[in-house]
């Protein structure tokens, strides 16, 4: 964006404030950087809020840190259940934005993402959005993010009349999360996508949501590293949750299919650079020289 749209947006007092909340369960080494980078912003955030859910290592003193510091950055305990919808839930109805913008903990914004959420807000018939995610922890970075961006557009055009969004890139209207606040489902046995969810009741609450192409977020590719079992039960959320909201449409199935495909080779690149990492530890310790090999993935900007 041009430095007077940055202008005009940071300026406004009719822009909406968004805030940014991140659940966070045992995060001691990515959270540092998820909030640096909410924080390194073209416009600022109205707040950042880091929701520790019973962590047992670091996570919360490493934000609690981070708050003394900035005072946009806000650290609060759910401690009453464990699980990723109450802690969610409990940064949302804490948020005191106008918009909501909700990330995970291993998420790194991309610079300009608070402007272009406050962008697409800024037309007030949009109560939800969502956006491509870059995984900087695989290689051909920008390959990737385009990749994820044709994806998705591709999901929005089978998905028809709903537009999901992504639980690691997304942002709703305050009045949007009110409105289904109650509604959403608790998942006690953890057995839906939370962001499908959240989706399908907007949709159902005829609450509209936008697909934002420039609205880019980082985040991280492990979810690679779970056992073929593991990664299939996480597909698998997708038919639980249509299940639950009586959702028949089979073209909306279409992504479980797109993510079951996709695993074995991807798996395989990041078991590759697992390795690579592993010996580039060891080779630093030992001050012995690494093989040639691909580097780190560039940055976007």
């Amino acid at each position: 964006m041009t430095a007077a749209r940055v202008s005009v947006i940071a300026m406004s007092s009719s822009a909406p404030r968004v805030s940014v909340v991140v659940p966070a369960y045992n995060e001691e080494k990515a959270i540092r950087q998820c909030v640096l980078a909410a924080l390194d912003q073209t416009v600022p955030a109205h707040e950042i809020i880091v929701v520790d859910n019973r962590s047992t290592d670091r996570t919360a003193a490493i934000v609690a840190d981070l708050a003394a510091e900035h005072p946009s950055v806000r650290l609060i305990e759910q401690h009453a259940v464990q699980g990723l919808i109450p802690t969610r839930n409990a940064g949302l109805d804490a948020a005191t934005g106008d918009v909501l913008g909700r990330i995970d903990a291993d998420s790194l914004l991309e610079p300009t993402w608070v402007e272009e959420v406050a962008a697409a807000f800024s037309d007030e018939t949009v109560d939800a959005a969502t956006g491509p995610v870059a995984y900087y922890d695989m290689p051909l970075r920008r390959f990737g993010l385009k990749a994820d961006d044709r994806i998705r557009q591709l999901m929005l055009r089978l998905s028809n009349e709903y537009h999901f969004l992504f639980g690691s890139n997304m942002a709703l209207r305050a009045d949007a999360w009110r409105t289904i606040r109650d509604e959403v489902c608790l998942d006690e046995d953890d057995q839906f996508h939370e962001d499908i969810d959240i989706s399908l009741h907007l949709a159902e609450a005829g609450l509209r949501a936008r697909y934002v192409p420039t609205m880019v977020s980082g985040m991280s590719a492990r979810r690679l590293e779970d056992s073929p079992r593991d990664y299939q039960y996480y597909v698998w959320r997708f038919e639980r949750t249509y299940a639950r909201h009586n959702v028949r449409s089979r073209a909306v199935r279409a992504p479980m299919w797109v993510y079951l495909a996709i695993y074995p080779p991807l798996k395989i690149i990041r078991s590759v650079m697992a390795r690579r990492e592993q010996l580039a530890e060891r080779a630093a310790r030992s001050g012995a020289a690494l093989p040639p090999g691909p580097g780190a993935p560039p940055a976007l900007s």
